[in-house]
C-alpha cells in the first residue's frame, strides 16, 4: 500500500486550544487533537505517529474557518471516509471541511501564496452574546476614517518588524500586505488583512496600532516612522486574540 499525501480543509474554533502548534506539557493544540485522530485511524504503536502540516500557526485562542494542512498516510479508506472518521472523534469544536489526495510535492506552508485574516470588534449598548468567543468588545467607538487612512500607509512591501511580537525572530521580517479593508455593519467592525505570509501576532498587533490610531493616541501619518523604525515598542498594544480568525489561504 502506497502513502499518499492527503490535502485536508479544518475549521476550529480555538478559545480552548493553545494554538495550532505542539506545545510542551499539553494535549489541547489543534495539530495535537488531529494528529492523535490520525495516529487512532491508522492503527499505529505508541513509538510511531502521523505529523500534520499547517499552513500556519495560529495562536492561543485564535479561530479559523479554512486552514489548511496536509498529511502523508498509509490507508486503505477513501478520502470520504477519512474525513468521516475524524469528524466522529474531533472535538466538536473541530471541523474536517475536505478531504482529498494531492500531489506528492504539496506542502501546505511551503506552496501557500497568500492569507486572509478578519479581526473582528463591537461596540454597542448592549453584549454580543452568541459572538462573545469571537469578538474583541471595545469600551467606545474609535474613528474608522482615520482607522482606514493609516491601513493605506500600513499595506505594501516593508519590513514589518515592528509588529512582530517574537523579539528574537532572526529569520526575514519583510512581507507584503496588498490589502486591508475596514468594514462596518451596524455595533461590529470588521478588518480584513490579506498578504503574502504574517509574522508572529502580526495581524493581533496591527489590530492594535489601528485601534490606537481610531482613539487618537497615533496619528495615521505616524505609521511609516513606526514601521520604518523597526521598534515593536513604537507600535500599538496586541489585541486580544479571539477576535482573529483565519479565513482562507491561497494555492
Amino acid at each position: 500500500m502506497d502513502r499518499l499525501n492527503y490535502k485536508m480543509t479544518i475549521s476550529y474554533d480555538g478559545t480552548r486550544y493553545y494554538g495550532w502548534e505542539h506545545q510542551p506539557n499539553t494535549d489541547m493544540t489543534i495539530q495535537g487533537k488531529l494528529e492523535n485522530v490520525l495516529n487512532r485511524m491508522a492503527g499505529l504503536p505508541e513509538d510511531e505517529s502521523i505529523t500534520v502540516i499547517g499552513a500556519g500557526r495560529t495562536d492561543a485562542g485564535v479561530h479559523a474557518r479554512a486552514m489548511t494542512c496536509n498529511v502523508l498516510l498509509e490507508t486503505e479508506l477513501s478520502p470520504e471516509e477519512i474525513q468521516l472518521y475524524m469528524n466522529k472523534y474531533l472535538p466538536e469544536d473541530i471541523s474536517v471541511n475536505d478531504v482529498r489526495i494531492a500531489a506528492d510535492r504539496f506542502h501546505s506552508r511551503f506552496k501557500a501564496k497568500g492569507k486572509t485574516y478578519r479581526y473582528t470588534l463591537w461596540h454597542g449598548d448592549g453584549k454580543p452574546v452568541f459572538d462573545r468567543k469571537y469578538v474583541t468588545v471595545l469600551e467606545k467607538m474609535p474613528d474608522v476614517e482615520l482607522m482606514r487612512e493609516a491601513a493605506g500607509h500600513m499595506t505594501g512591501m516593508h519590513d514589518y518588524r515592528a509588529f512582530c511580537g517574537n523579539p528574537k525572530m532572526k529569520k526575514s521580517t519583510i512581507r507584503v500586505v496588498d490589502t486591508i479593508n475596514i468594514e462596518t455593519q451596524g455595533s461590529y467592525i470588521r478588518i480584513y488583512f490579506h498578504g503574502n505570509g504574517f509574522l508572529q501576532n502580526m495581524v493581533r498587533i496591527m489590530t492594535g496600532t489601528l485601534l490606537s490610531v481610531g482613539y487618537g493616541e497615533i496619528s495615521p501619518d505616524d505609521i511609516e516612522g513606526i514601521i520604518e523604525s523597526r521598534e515593536r515598542k513604537n507600535a500599538g498594544p496586541t489585541a486580544d486574540p479571539g477576535g482573529l480568525c483565519l479565513m482562507k489561504v491561497d494555492y
